[in-house]
């Protein structure tokens, strides 16, 4: 039977890699700041063109890391959506403040209405996601920011490559945060990456993710901070990822493009509206499902093209605001769309690997399942 992965790693040769690393031996450096770190941070920072970054050992620290900088106060609200991978929320919480889970729009992100229904004087921040790599409604988030008085920290785990107007995406907000965790359009294997608006706050950033520790002050702990460190292995894999994160962004649009074009052929299935000024990571192909046209649900879809070798992911199948932790806190929300996506949305397969005719054979899959062929 034929099998297409729901996702798989972009990932330089084997050869490339160990040339890569064959200097850590030379070198003896591991990791504290390593020479392949720096180099790492200095060619990002010319990718993305700010000095205000800084690397991590994965993206949750990162993320982290970037509210703690932010000094919001404690206890504080903060606006966030629900529908995304659980490290949000639970930043969120671990940073001592109060998540309000606001529902979603039609691009998966956060509700701009739903903001403005939750706001109160307890509201800091608006803590939300790049879903999917689409990007949020960034300029009018930052006027009802500036309006209140919020910071605005973006989860762009899935985001790295999307670009408005020609702009990185890290260029909006107070902060921006990257996972570059295996999975992700340009991956470090693990990894994250923090990108920050005010330069004032790198002092706090490199001290924290380092246990506080400060060597100009002869190792004295001026804060408690985390292990927050990349390593030298990982630097070596984001340095090979990085020079080739475009041509696979390339690719994965062509892949898009004939998702869109075949999806056309099957009533039921809605790929998102891709939108002209925006260039898009299309780190994942998400559709929603309409069962009463498609005939099938999306839960059925899902075993039916398991069956014929085909792996898809539920995202999200489940609100953060709804896992056992989370659900009897007492936490406000506001999630009656995003409650909905729950039960319809599916991830196809997206990675440069993938070829049109594993495209094809998707798509007359799914034709096959929704004409009762279960």
């Amino acid at each position: 039977m034929r099998t297409i992965r729901a996702t798989r790693p972009e990932i330089p040769s084997y050869e490339d890699y160990i040339k890569e690393i064959s200097s850590v031996w030379d070198e003896g450096a591991l990791t504290n700041n390593g020479p392949k770190v720096q180099r790492y941070r200095s060619q990002l920072a010319d990718h993305l063109g700010t000095d205000n970054v800084d690397v991590f050992v994965n993206g949750h620290s990162a993320l982290v890391t970037a509210i703690k900088a932010m000094d919001l106060p404690e206890g504080g609200e903060v606006l966030t959506s629900p529908f995304t991978f659980v490290s949000t929320t639970n930043a969120i919480i671990q940073c001592g403040l109060t998540p309000v889970f606001c529902d979603i729009g039609e691009n998966y992100n956060i509700s701009l209405s739903s903001i403005e229904r939750n706001l109160t004087d307890k509201s800091c921040a608006i803590i939300t996601p790049h879903i999917f790599g689409i990007p949020c409604d960034v300029k009018a988030i930052d006027e009802i920011a500036q309006k209140h008085g919020l910071k605005v920290i973006y989860d762009a785990a899935q985001a790295f490559g999307t670009k408005i107007g020609g702009k990185s995406i890290c260029q909006f907000g107070d902060a921006t945060m990257f996972s570059t965790h295996a999975i992700k359009v340009f991956n470090s294997i693990e990894g994250g990456i923090l990108v920050y608006k005010d330069e004032k706050v790198r002092d706090f950033i490199n001290l924290f993710r380092n246990f506080g520790i400060s060597y100009e002050d002869g190792g004295d702990v001026r804060i408690c901070g985390i292990n927050a460190k990349m390593n030298e292995f990982q630097a070596a894999m984001g340095l090979l990822n990085l020079v080739n994160t475009d041509r696979i962004i390339e690719k994965r649009k062509t892949l898009a493009d004939h998702y869109i074009e075949r999806l056309s052929e099957i009533d039921g299935i809605t790929p998102y509206a891709y939108k002209e000024g925006i260039s898009y990571n299309y780190a994942y192909f998400p559709v929603k499902i309409d069962p009463s046209v498609l005939g099938i649900s999306r839960e059925e879809l899902f075993e039916g093209l398991k069956d014929r070798g085909i792996g898809t992911r539920k995202l999200y199948n489940v609100l953060t605001c709804d896992f056992s932790f989370y659900k009897n806190k007492g936490f406000r929300r506001d999630t009656e769309y995003a409650q909905k996506v729950t039960g319809i949305c599916l991830d196809l397969p997206m990675y440069s690997d993938l070829t049109f005719d594993d495209i094809d054979y998707i798509c007359e899959m799914i034709k096959e399942c929704g004409k009762g062929g279960n």
